[in-house]
């Protein structure tokens, strides 16, 4: 693999990860977004096959695990299978971009393993777990039971914050769009 630097960005659903990359992908053009691959269902009609993720099925997802297609993958929900492409990575590299991935906490741990000290890996959280409750409850996109079993996981995935490089406390957005841009330039300047 040619090489550049990666960013991995994890935190429990619901802790602002994604709108902090989404941010950050506007204010650097030298940053190229990798798109996992999901075996989950589309949300609604705002997410696009190769935009938001590569949706596959589950065939797909396994034929590829058997190929060693993946840099990392899992079964995160029950039957919902979701993965980094080695091939995505490259093209981002050979872009001349340092890739960024926004990846479960899990995922994010097999990423930093696998990149080593090219990847700086940033844990998000949100100030309590009543505000990840509110911000959870607030999208509307969720059932009561696959809230619960958000806050559930949330709760577990917070016991990993020691495992990354640094942890960004999300509680004023723009504050926390401020310190991810210092993060990605002082980790661009080693």
């Amino acid at each position: 693999m040619g090489k550049g630097k990666a960013f991995i960005f994890t935190a429990p659903s619901g802790s602002g990860k994604t709108t902090i990359v989404k941010h950050l992908l506007e204010v650097n053009p030298n940053l190229g977004f990798s798109i996992s691959a999901s075996t989950r269902d589309k949300r609604g009609r705002s997410e696009e096959n190769g935009k938001d993720y590569y949706f596959l099925s589950k065939e797909e997802f396994r034929q590829k695990i058997e190929e060693d297609a993946f840099v990392e993958w899992e079964e995160v929900y029950t039957g919902n299978y979701y993965g980094t492409l080695k091939q995505e990575v490259q093209n981002i590299w050979d872009e001349g971009k340092h890739v960024v991935f926004d990846v479960e906490v899990k995922g994010a741990q097999n990423l930093k393993r696998y990149f080593g000290d090219d990847a700086l890996a940033i844990f998000v959280k949100v100030p309590s777990m009543e505000i990840l409750k509110e911000r959870l409850t607030g999208r509307g996109t969720e059932s009561a039971e696959s809230l619960s079993q958000r806050f559930y996981r949330a709760e577990f995935e917070m016991t990993f914050e020691n495992k990354f490089d640094v942890t960004l406390v999300n509680e004023n957005l723009d504050e926390s769009f401020k310190k991810a841009e210092e993060l990605v330039n002082d980790f661009l300047k080693k």
